[in-house]
């Protein structure tokens, strides 16, 4: 299971990954599920502290789809963004407009 958050103190998001057996880890970046080896080796190569939220989105759906069996559409990928502002998914069309860059 991934976890994302806000820390309020420090100003920066955070993301866990908790395990079955209930051990946690802290990521900048990762990946769960099919593939996840090739998804944690791209996102190792593309990830910076410097990225800008458009290009992690971008960077995200780059990797997911190397794993994707399927079209990526609206329809079948969704995107969360947590930050100081709280917890938003965003809507079908910002999701579209996001896929239409790859």
């Amino acid at each position: 299971m991934l976890v994302a958050g806000y820390d309020a103190r420090d100003k920066r998001p955070m993301l866990f990954q908790c395990d079955p057996s209930g051990a946690y880890f802290a990521w900048k970046a990762t990946a769960l599920g099919k593939s996840d080896v090739n998804a944690k080796t791209f996102l190792e190569k593309r990830f910076n502290e410097t990225l800008e939220l458009d290009d992690g989105i971008h960077t995200s759906l780059l990797t997911l789809r190397e794993s994707f069996d399927v079209g990526m559409t609206e329809d079948n990928v969704e995107i969360a963004i947590c930050n100081a502002n709280g917890f938003q998914h965003l809507t079908k069309q910002q999701i579209k407009d996001h896929l239409s860059s790859l």
